[in-house]
């Protein structure tokens, strides 16, 4: 029995002994534990920003334009502005061939409540027969009936379009004003491009009006309508179309991407030095800017275009890269049609050599653009994938229908203008338009109102 208490006391001795090594064990443990935390706390507080090394790429975030129509309450003001510029862009393209088919002037009265066109012979005849009292008649005397018919058909269904356009946007407006659908602070704007597009009407009727005057009889060449009135007509038009696409892009982009858009790229370029951060910051801006400036010039050399048509300068000068073995046609230049700088717009030697640099410069400045946005995706910038899905596609499409562009303006010219191509032409510029804006609105959380977003960390 000694025995057994003599033992159990030993046991339990030991075991206290043990307790107490390994509490002090782990005293000691926890101390040292503690000391390293607090050591690499210290060293990565000292530490400058991390930098991305190339293998730890980033994959795209998603900031593309999503068609969210879904749980989205500007839903049916998008599509609404989206699916009119797209009959807007029919509307252009039938212009564009009314005017090549030489229909524009067939149709010498304006009568809004008239939709149908004649059905009878004797319709057809009387209709013809006011035409013979204008001044296009007397250069066209060889036409029969069955001609007239043919370009009097081209002209209504281009007035047609224009009044569908007309019907579908401003009866869908009025709608969504009904029900109070109008998104908040677009109520402005998207009344201006009603306005807008009914003056496209207006511009239109007094664009033929040019062609129809008594005036107009002792012309020598082929009489057309005023180029400086066909140059508004288009321009109202893409400007209308333009308008069109940047609001229908923007109601159905939602705000929370635009904003988590920029968060996105303020939170990656806190991951530069700040002085690397700024650096990147001003490629990106740089980059938008190009953008513009290449949007912007596709417009200016749009509209030089609708001169060349107006003073069917397309038809001269059928060579490239010259002018008729000429460099540049001085003396072309210098005489022909008009004076000082009314030449700009009237003289053919100057309306095309000015079309063809104007494309030059916009071809220079979209390639410039790829550049910029090819230096976006290199090095560190690159490592952190600023770019958006929506930028890079815009991009790769601004350089590709440049591309298409500039081969169908030289294919066109050298071909003599043919009706097909030049149709095909005058699209190719508005997909160029298209390109741009595509791309400016996908880099909005670079601009003013998105970019203090990101300028916040950049500065700090």
């Amino acid at each position: 029995m000694k025995k057994e208490n003599l033992h159990q006391q030993r046991g339990t001795s030991l075991f206290r002994n043990l307790s107490t090594s390994n509490k002090a064990s782990n005293k000691a443990s926890s101390k040292a534990i503690s000391l390293s935390l607090s050591r690499a706390k210290s060293t990565l507080s000292n530490a400058p920003p991390r930098v991305l090394h190339p293998s730890s790429k980033r994959p795209p975030f998603k900031v593309h334009l999503p068609l969210t129509f879904s749980h989205n309450p500007n839903a049916a003001a998008g599509a609404l502005c989206l699916g009119t510029a797209g009959i807007i862009l029919t509307l252009i393209s039938v212009g564009g061939l009314t005017r090549l088919t030489k229909s524009g002037l067939s149709m010498v009265h304006w009568s809004p409540h008239r939709v149908a066109p004649p059905t009878s012979r004797e319709e057809w005849e009387g209709e013809f027969a006011i035409y013979k009292t204008y001044p296009e008649w007397q250069q066209r005397q060889s036409m029969t009936l069955d001609e007239f018919k043919y370009i009097f058909y081209w002209e209504w269904g281009h007035r047609i379009l224009g009044r569908v356009v007309g019907t579908v946007y401003g009866g869908g407006l009025l709608a969504l004003a009904a029900t109070k659908r109008i998104p908040a602070g677009y109520g402005p704007r998207m009344f201006g491009l009603l306005a807008l597009g009914g003056a496209q009407g207006a511009v239109g009727w007094w664009m033929v009006k040019s062609g129809l005057e008594e005036g107009r009889r002792g012309d020598r060449k082929e009489i057309r309508v005023s180029p400086y009135r066909l140059a508004a007509h288009l321009c109202t038009a893409v400007a209308t179309y333009s308008g069109l696409v940047w609001t229908g892009m923007e109601l159905l982009y939602p705000e929370a991407e635009r904003r988590q858009a920029a968060k996105i790229v303020r939170d990656r370029l806190a991951e530069l030095p700040r002085e690397e951060a700024k650096e990147a910051m001003r490629k990106l801006r740089g980059l938008r800017g190009s953008v513009a400036v290449t949007t912007g010039l596709t417009f200016l050399t749009l509209a030089s275009g609708a001169f060349v048509a107006g003073n069917s300068a397309g038809n001269a000068y059928n060579d490239w890269p010259l002018f008729n073995g000429e460099v540049v046609p001085w003396e072309d230049m210098k005489g022909g049609e008009g004076s000082g700088i009314w030449k700009l717009f009237e003289n053919t030697a100057v309306v095309q050599f000015d079309h063809r640099m104007l494309a030059y410069l916009t071809a220079a400045a979209a390639g410039a653009t790829l550049m910029r946005g090819r230096g976006a995706t290199r090095g560190k910038l690159g490592d952190l994938n600023i770019l958006s899905t929506q930028t890079r596609t815009g991009l790769g499409a601004m350089g590709a229908a440049t591309a298409g562009q500039v081969t169908l303006g030289i294919t066109t010219l050298v071909s003599n203008v043919p009706i097909e191509l030049a149709a095909m032409h005058q699209l190719g510029s508005v997909a160029v338009l298209s390109a741009g804006l595509w791309t400016m609105n996908g880099m909005r959380f670079l601009g003013p109102k998105y970019g203090k977003e990101v300028a916040k960390r950049v500065v700090k």
